[in-house]
């Protein structure tokens, strides 16, 4: 018996693409109208059947997304280039190293770590390799592969999922949001820290629950940072701080943000003792990596223009609107939440799912009185913690892998705290409908 494969992530969008090119035929047009004083009215309006305009719209969803393109290729060939230098690699296993043999401390400090490499730079294709240094290392102090899965692989998910600093998810998002970048950073930052300080407590309970021996950890072997991976490293909190100060306090944006993450890979590069030509290998690299995650933004953007070309997204936002009419703004986030969290297990891309339901869910919210900031969090919180156990994930299949758990076994282990992780999703996402909050 074959066994059931996920469709390509291209193959879905472009079967979404002729679905709303079908829609145009079947579902009656509308708009919203708005008045003086600021309302938005819905009228009835003709819709306009679409056909051959499914292969117009790619280009025009590529012209509209033009500038979340850029970004994502510029910065993914930054973020290649930096971890190209190793620095960031050594200065991981020297924080393990220096840390030795005091389990707690190590377990706790780790979590901390990566969930902040999943706040900052989205960090998830990266814990791959991490999962077969940490997974051994949590072996030999006595506990299983799940705590090495635990603090590497569930620890940055859950810092990608309350990430205030992510450009792949918060930046992308907040841009087709029409949101300042890495605004609301404060609520963020809190959501980011009362997850991780569970999960830190988590981690210990766990410990102390499987550890089956004594500690017998060995600190990984690892040479002192060169000065060359020293003032990398540097480079690279600094542009943290730069990127902090420039959104909040100059409205930097966009064209801001990368140029910022261009010089810091360049400059990296420098640092690391790179010629020109190899800094150019390594940021191409970088783009042709991460090409596929800008080209579905392109793709599924031609979803929308589909149905805004044929009249009938106002008139859908209007069908939702009325059906979630009662249910309040609590209830009307609710079901934004839980629609990211299915979508997810379909297409596991945040950068796919921000493209084709941001600009759904973005007028949706005005319509709702949700905030923008808050259906902007509802995304994340539904994209990221479903990343831990959807079969779709490569990121966690290679995880999975590399610590050589098979996946029913990490799905019997994963699915009760993953249930927790939702469920505080949603209560963290009550305040920012009950509560005046900064940025949102």
């Amino acid at each position: 018996m074959r066994k059931l494969k996920a469709p390509n992530t291209y193959v879905i969008i472009a079967a979404i693409i002729l679905m709303s090119a079908v829609m145009t035929w079947f579902v009656p047009g509308g708009q919203y109208v708005k008045a003086d004083d600021g309302s938005l009215t819905y009228e009835a309006v003709d819709s306009v059947p679409q056909t051959w305009q499914v292969l117009t719209a790619v280009y025009h969803g590529f012209v509209k997304q033009a500038g979340i393109i850029i970004f994502i290729l510029v910065v993914g060939g930054a973020f290649w280039l930096l971890n190209a230098t190793g620095a960031v690699e050594a200065g991981i296993k020297r924080f393990i190293s220096k840390i030795g043999n005091r389990d707690k401390i190590v377990l706790a400090a780790l979590t901390i770590l990566f969930s902040l490499g999943g706040a900052v730079f989205g960090m998830s294709e990266e814990t791959i390799p991490f999962v077969g240094i940490v997974v051994p290392l949590a072996v030999s102090m006595g506990y299983d592969a799940f705590m090495g899965m635990l603090v590497v692989y569930v620890a940055s998910n859950v810092g990608f999922s309350s990430a205030f600093l992510n450009p792949f998810t918060v930046g992308i998002a907040q841009g087709m949001a029409d949101l300042p970048l890495f605004s609301g950073m404060g609520y963020r930052l809190l959501c980011w820290g009362i997850l991780t300080a569970l999960l830190v407590v988590f981690v210990v309970i766990y410990a102390h629950k499987v550890r089956k021996a004594p500690s017998v950890a060995e600190a990984i072997e690892a040479e002192p940072l060169t000065k060359r991976q020293t003032w990398i490293l540097v480079t690279l909190a600094l542009t943290v701080v730069a990127l902090v100060t420039g959104v909040t306090r100059f409205e930097w944006y966009m064209p801001e943000i990368t140029g910022l993450f261009l010089a810091m890979g360049i400059i990296c590069g420098l640092i690391a003792g790179f010629s020109s030509d190899k800094i150019v290998k390594e940021l191409m690299a970088g783009a042709k990596d991460i090409l596929s995650a800008a080209l579905v933004v392109g793709f599924a953007s031609g979803i929308i223009v589909i149905l805004q070309d044929g009249k009938i997204v106002d008139s859908i936002l209007h069908s939702l609107q009325e059906g979630l009419d009662g249910s309040g703004k609590a209830g009307s986030l609710s079901a934004m939440y839980g629609i990211q969290a299915l979508i997810n297990f379909i297409i596991p891309s945040a950068t796919a799912k921000a493209a084709i339901t941001i600009p759904i869910m973005a007028p949706f919210s005005d319509l709702v009185g949700v905030s923008r900031q808050a259906m902007v969090l509802a995304f994340q919180f539904g994209d990221g913690f479903t990343n831990m156990i959807t079969p779709t994930s490569g990121v966690l299949m290679a995880a999975l892998a590399m610590a050589r758990i098979p996946y029913t076994k990490w799905v019997k282990w994963i699915w009760k705290p993953v249930a927790v992780l939702l469920l505080l999703g949603f209560l963290l996402l009550v305040p920012t409908v009950l509560l005046q909050i900064a940025g949102f």
